[in-house]
Protein backbone atom coordinates (compact mmCIF):
# COMPACT_ATOMS: atom_id res chain seq x y z
CA UNK A 1 0.00 0.00 0.00
CA UNK A 2 1.53 3.34 -0.50
CA UNK A 3 1.27 5.75 1.78
CA UNK A 4 0.38 9.58 1.80
CA UNK A 5 2.49 12.37 2.00
CA UNK A 6 2.44 14.30 4.89
CA UNK A 7 1.36 18.37 4.25
CA UNK A 8 3.71 20.71 5.81
CA UNK A 9 1.48 23.93 5.79
CA UNK A 10 -0.89 22.03 8.17
CA UNK A 11 -4.10 23.59 6.66
CA UNK A 12 -5.84 20.50 7.57
CA UNK A 13 -6.01 21.01 11.13
CA UNK A 14 -8.78 23.24 12.68
CA UNK A 15 -8.92 24.03 16.55
CA UNK A 16 -12.58 24.13 17.84
CA UNK A 17 -13.18 26.35 21.01
CA UNK A 18 -16.38 26.89 19.78
CA UNK A 19 -18.51 24.68 17.48
CA UNK A 20 -16.71 24.53 14.27
CA UNK A 21 -20.22 22.71 13.16
CA UNK A 22 -22.95 24.03 14.66
CA UNK A 23 -25.54 23.60 12.26
CA UNK A 24 -24.66 19.59 12.22
CA UNK A 25 -25.29 19.62 16.11
CA UNK A 26 -29.17 21.23 15.19
CA UNK A 27 -29.73 19.06 12.47
CA UNK A 28 -31.82 16.67 14.28
CA UNK A 29 -34.98 15.18 12.36
CA UNK A 30 -38.02 15.94 13.84
CA UNK A 31 -39.19 12.61 12.65
CA UNK A 32 -38.46 9.39 13.96
CA UNK A 33 -35.99 8.27 11.16
CA UNK A 34 -33.05 5.39 11.30
CA UNK A 35 -32.29 1.85 12.75
CA UNK A 36 -29.02 1.73 14.81
CA UNK A 37 -27.61 -1.32 16.52
CA UNK A 38 -25.97 -1.47 20.23
CA UNK A 39 -23.83 -4.73 20.31
CA UNK A 40 -21.60 -6.22 23.25
CA UNK A 41 -21.53 -7.38 26.55
CA UNK A 42 -20.68 -10.69 28.27
CA UNK A 43 -22.12 -12.91 30.83
CA UNK A 44 -20.57 -11.22 33.23
CA UNK A 45 -20.54 -7.22 32.14
CA UNK A 46 -23.50 -5.65 29.97
CA UNK A 47 -24.51 -3.04 31.92
CA UNK A 48 -22.66 -0.35 29.81
CA UNK A 49 -24.00 -1.47 26.93
CA UNK A 50 -27.62 -1.10 28.24
CA UNK A 51 -27.11 2.03 29.28
CA UNK A 52 -25.74 3.26 26.03
CA UNK A 53 -28.81 1.93 24.47
CA UNK A 54 -30.95 3.69 26.34
CA UNK A 55 -29.19 7.39 26.25
CA UNK A 56 -29.57 6.73 22.58
CA UNK A 57 -33.53 5.88 22.94
CA UNK A 58 -33.62 8.83 25.18
CA UNK A 59 -32.21 11.87 23.37
CA UNK A 60 -32.31 10.93 19.76
CA UNK A 61 -35.26 10.22 17.57
CA UNK A 62 -34.44 6.97 15.87
CA UNK A 63 -37.02 4.72 14.51
CA UNK A 64 -35.44 1.53 16.59
CA UNK A 65 -31.99 1.27 18.81
CA UNK A 66 -31.41 -2.63 18.93
CA UNK A 67 -29.70 -3.65 22.04
CA UNK A 68 -27.60 -6.87 20.95
CA UNK A 69 -26.47 -9.34 23.70
CA UNK A 70 -25.27 -12.70 23.81
CA UNK A 71 -27.74 -15.34 24.73
CA UNK A 72 -26.54 -16.39 27.62
CA UNK A 73 -28.13 -13.55 29.36
CA UNK A 74 -31.00 -14.48 28.14
CA UNK A 75 -32.19 -15.58 31.43
CA UNK A 76 -30.80 -12.84 32.91
CA UNK A 77 -33.14 -9.91 32.18
CA UNK A 78 -36.83 -9.71 31.72
CA UNK A 79 -38.48 -9.40 27.95
CA UNK A 80 -37.60 -5.45 26.56
CA UNK A 81 -38.66 -4.08 23.64
CA UNK A 82 -35.60 -4.15 20.94
CA UNK A 83 -33.50 -6.23 23.09
CA UNK A 84 -32.07 -9.45 21.47
CA UNK A 85 -29.90 -12.17 21.69
CA UNK A 86 -26.78 -13.74 19.29
CA UNK A 87 -25.40 -17.29 20.17
CA UNK A 88 -22.38 -16.96 22.47
CA UNK A 89 -19.49 -19.29 23.02
CA UNK A 90 -19.09 -21.26 25.89
CA UNK A 91 -17.29 -18.39 28.22
CA UNK A 92 -20.47 -16.15 27.89
CA UNK A 93 -19.63 -13.88 24.75
CA UNK A 94 -20.44 -13.64 21.51
CA UNK A 95 -20.12 -16.96 18.82
CA UNK A 96 -20.11 -16.76 15.05
CA UNK A 97 -23.30 -17.07 13.73
CA UNK A 98 -25.70 -16.20 11.38
CA UNK A 99 -28.05 -14.25 13.78
CA UNK A 100 -24.90 -12.16 14.51
CA UNK A 101 -23.88 -11.11 10.59
CA UNK A 102 -27.28 -10.23 9.91
CA UNK A 103 -28.10 -7.51 12.88
CA UNK A 104 -24.67 -5.97 10.96
CA UNK A 105 -26.73 -6.08 7.69
CA UNK A 106 -29.91 -4.97 8.84
CA UNK A 107 -28.49 -1.58 10.76
CA UNK A 108 -28.13 1.67 9.60
CA UNK A 109 -25.36 2.30 12.15
CA UNK A 110 -23.85 -0.62 13.74
CA UNK A 111 -22.23 0.32 17.19
CA UNK A 112 -19.68 -2.13 18.98
CA UNK A 113 -20.13 -1.11 22.43
CA UNK A 114 -17.59 -3.26 24.14
CA UNK A 115 -17.23 -5.44 27.15
CA UNK A 116 -16.78 -8.49 24.61
CA UNK A 117 -14.29 -9.82 26.96
CA UNK A 118 -10.96 -11.48 25.72
CA UNK A 119 -12.38 -14.25 24.02
CA UNK A 120 -10.53 -14.79 20.73
CA UNK A 121 -13.56 -16.75 19.29
CA UNK A 122 -15.37 -13.48 19.66
CA UNK A 123 -12.82 -11.58 17.68
CA UNK A 124 -13.06 -14.17 14.97
CA UNK A 125 -17.44 -13.68 14.94
CA UNK A 126 -17.21 -9.92 15.06
CA UNK A 127 -14.42 -9.92 12.11
CA UNK A 128 -16.50 -12.19 10.05
CA UNK A 129 -19.54 -10.26 10.72
CA UNK A 130 -17.88 -7.40 9.59
CA UNK A 131 -16.25 -8.57 6.88
CA UNK A 132 -19.81 -10.41 5.19
CA UNK A 133 -21.14 -6.67 5.41
CA UNK A 134 -18.64 -5.88 2.58
CA UNK A 135 -19.87 -7.98 0.33
CA UNK A 136 -23.56 -6.01 0.43
CA UNK A 137 -24.63 -3.35 -2.51
CA UNK A 138 -24.62 -1.25 0.55
CA UNK A 139 -22.59 -1.08 3.42
CA UNK A 140 -23.68 0.94 6.39
CA UNK A 141 -21.67 2.87 9.06
CA UNK A 142 -19.39 0.96 11.94
CA UNK A 143 -18.17 2.65 15.33
CA UNK A 144 -16.06 0.72 17.21
CA UNK A 145 -15.45 1.80 20.87
CA UNK A 146 -13.65 0.55 24.28
CA UNK A 147 -12.44 -2.71 24.41
CA UNK A 148 -13.59 -3.80 21.45
CA UNK A 149 -11.16 -1.70 19.95
CA UNK A 150 -8.28 -4.00 22.00
CA UNK A 151 -10.18 -7.16 20.45
CA UNK A 152 -10.33 -6.46 16.97
CA UNK A 153 -6.70 -4.81 16.73
CA UNK A 154 -4.79 -8.14 15.66
CA UNK A 155 -7.18 -7.66 12.66
CA UNK A 156 -6.84 -4.09 11.95
CA UNK A 157 -5.87 -4.58 8.33
CA UNK A 158 -9.53 -6.83 7.82
CA UNK A 159 -11.40 -3.79 9.32
CA UNK A 160 -9.48 -0.72 8.21
CA UNK A 161 -11.10 -2.24 4.65
CA UNK A 162 -14.35 -0.57 5.71
CA UNK A 163 -15.48 2.32 4.19
CA UNK A 164 -17.44 3.99 6.94
CA UNK A 165 -15.39 2.98 9.99
CA UNK A 166 -15.34 5.30 12.82
CA UNK A 167 -12.69 4.05 16.39
CA UNK A 168 -13.29 6.01 19.22
CA UNK A 169 -9.86 5.04 20.89
CA UNK A 170 -7.28 6.11 22.96
CA UNK A 171 -3.69 6.46 21.84
CA UNK A 172 -2.51 2.99 23.23
CA UNK A 173 -5.28 0.99 21.50
CA UNK A 174 -4.35 3.20 18.38
CA UNK A 175 -0.83 1.99 18.72
CA UNK A 176 -1.97 -1.81 18.86
CA UNK A 177 -4.03 -1.02 15.04
CA UNK A 178 -0.87 0.84 13.74
CA UNK A 179 1.70 -2.42 14.50
CA UNK A 180 -0.63 -4.44 13.15
CA UNK A 181 -1.09 -2.76 9.84
CA UNK A 182 2.72 -2.26 10.16
CA UNK A 183 2.43 1.33 9.87
CA UNK A 184 5.80 2.94 8.96
CA UNK A 185 5.01 5.87 12.08
CA UNK A 186 3.87 5.42 15.32
CA UNK A 187 1.81 7.94 17.69
CA UNK A 188 3.20 8.31 20.84
CA UNK A 189 2.67 9.18 23.89
CA UNK A 190 5.37 10.81 24.44
CA UNK A 191 5.32 13.18 21.48
CA UNK A 192 4.28 16.69 21.10
CA UNK A 193 0.79 17.49 19.56
CA UNK A 194 1.66 18.57 16.67
CA UNK A 195 3.70 14.94 15.48
CA UNK A 196 0.35 12.98 16.67
CA UNK A 197 -1.79 15.77 14.41
CA UNK A 198 0.80 15.04 11.32
CA UNK A 199 0.39 11.36 11.42
CA UNK A 200 -3.10 10.68 12.08
CA UNK A 201 -3.24 13.35 8.81
CA UNK A 202 -1.62 10.86 7.04
CA UNK A 203 -3.16 7.63 8.17
CA UNK A 204 -6.19 8.70 7.79
CA UNK A 205 -5.64 9.57 3.66
CA UNK A 206 -4.07 6.19 3.64
CA UNK A 207 -6.87 4.24 5.35
CA UNK A 208 -10.30 5.98 5.18
CA UNK A 209 -11.72 5.72 8.51
CA UNK A 210 -12.58 8.54 11.01
CA UNK A 211 -10.82 8.71 14.13
CA UNK A 212 -11.39 10.29 17.28
CA UNK A 213 -8.45 10.03 20.20
CA UNK A 214 -7.08 12.40 23.13
CA UNK A 215 -4.04 13.39 23.62
CA UNK A 216 -2.13 16.39 25.74
CA UNK A 217 -5.38 17.43 27.01
CA UNK A 218 -6.99 17.69 23.26
CA UNK A 219 -9.87 15.77 21.98
CA UNK A 220 -8.46 15.24 18.11
CA UNK A 221 -10.71 14.06 15.13
CA UNK A 222 -9.05 12.59 11.88
CA UNK A 223 -10.64 11.93 8.82
CA UNK A 224 -9.58 11.61 5.10
CA UNK A 225 -6.64 13.37 6.10
CA UNK A 226 -8.48 16.24 7.67
CA UNK A 227 -8.16 16.86 11.83
CA UNK A 228 -9.67 19.21 14.62
CA UNK A 229 -8.55 19.25 18.05
CA UNK A 230 -10.86 20.21 20.81
CA UNK A 231 -9.59 21.17 24.43
CA UNK A 232 -10.98 19.02 26.65
CA UNK A 233 -12.10 21.75 29.23
CA UNK A 234 -13.80 23.17 26.53
CA UNK A 235 -16.24 20.07 26.23
CA UNK A 236 -18.37 18.37 29.02
CA UNK A 237 -15.88 15.38 29.74
CA UNK A 238 -12.82 14.20 31.43
CA UNK A 239 -9.99 12.14 30.55
CA UNK A 240 -11.79 8.94 31.44
CA UNK A 241 -15.86 10.12 30.52
CA UNK A 242 -14.64 10.48 27.21
CA UNK A 243 -14.41 6.32 26.87
CA UNK A 244 -17.63 5.70 29.12
CA UNK A 245 -20.04 5.31 25.72
CA UNK A 246 -21.83 8.34 25.86
CA UNK A 247 -19.90 10.31 23.46
CA UNK A 248 -19.42 7.45 20.81
CA UNK A 249 -22.91 7.61 21.10
CA UNK A 250 -23.32 11.01 20.14
CA UNK A 251 -20.82 10.41 17.45
CA UNK A 252 -23.40 7.46 16.11
CA UNK A 253 -26.39 9.68 16.16
CA UNK A 254 -24.98 12.38 14.05
CA UNK A 255 -23.11 10.34 11.53
CA UNK A 256 -26.47 8.51 11.32
CA UNK A 257 -27.87 12.29 10.82
CA UNK A 258 -25.37 13.82 8.81
CA UNK A 259 -24.24 10.96 6.02
CA UNK A 260 -20.50 11.56 4.70
CA UNK A 261 -19.60 13.82 7.07
CA UNK A 262 -17.17 12.02 8.98
CA UNK A 263 -15.03 14.86 10.26
CA UNK A 264 -17.89 16.93 11.28
CA UNK A 265 -20.34 15.39 12.54
CA UNK A 266 -17.50 13.85 14.89
CA UNK A 267 -16.05 16.98 16.06
CA UNK A 268 -19.78 18.56 16.49
CA UNK A 269 -20.37 15.33 18.50
CA UNK A 270 -17.50 16.66 21.02
CA UNK A 271 -18.99 19.72 22.02
CA UNK A 272 -22.85 18.03 22.15
CA UNK A 273 -24.78 18.92 25.41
Amino acid sequence: MAFAAISSDLSYWQKQSKPLFDDLIWNIPEQKTGNITVIGGNNQNFSAIVRISEFLNNNFPFKSVSTILPDVLRSQLPPLGNLYFAPSTNSGSFAKSGELNRFFETANFSLIAGDLSKNSATAIAITDAIARTLNKDTVHPLLLTRDTVDLLAPTAGQILAHPQLFLVASMVQLQKVFRAVYYPKMILLSQPLISVIETLHKFTLTYPTTILTFHQDNVIVASHGKVTSTHIVDTEYSPISLWSGQLAARIAALNLFNPNKGLEATTAAVLMR
